[in-house]
């Protein structure tokens, strides 16, 4: 990996980057793993996210490649979102991402904790 290419200011990996590493773009990936789903389905397995920036994160994962958006008609309309292949194709990366959290969760935490009572006391 080339240090200079990577982090200049211009370069379209960090857009990327941006993009996957956020938050809600993640969790959102996560929901759609098992089976494509509808609007307010994702919403509520995201605790806290507002239709607003549920939205937003949709529009953006779309326009990367990384999910499909399918009106649905019939007797009611809705939207349904599914992963492309290049959104399944961080399934593994992002599980690892997430089994890497889950592991050392209690160990951030704790550090967190003694970092604040230090800077409190300091």
């Amino acid at each position: 990996m080339n240090d200079e290419v990577v982090f200049r200011t211009d370069c379209p990996s960090r857009a990327i980057i941006d993009q996957i590493a956020n938050k809600w773009s993640i969790l959102i990936l996560a929901v759609l793993l098992d089976e494509p789903r509808r609007f307010n389905d994702i919403k509520r397995r995201l605790e806290g996210i507002t239709q607003r920036v549920l939205t937003q994160n949709l529009r953006r994962l779309e326009r990367s490649g990384m999910i499909t958006r399918r009106v649905l008609s019939g007797r009611t309309l809705g939207v349904e979102y599914a992963l492309t292949p290049l959104g399944r194709s961080l399934q593994e990366p992002l599980g690892q991402f997430y089994e890497w959290t889950v592991r050392n969760m209690d160990v951030i935490q704790s550090r967190q904790r003694a970092y604040d009572a230090s800077s409190m006391s300091g």
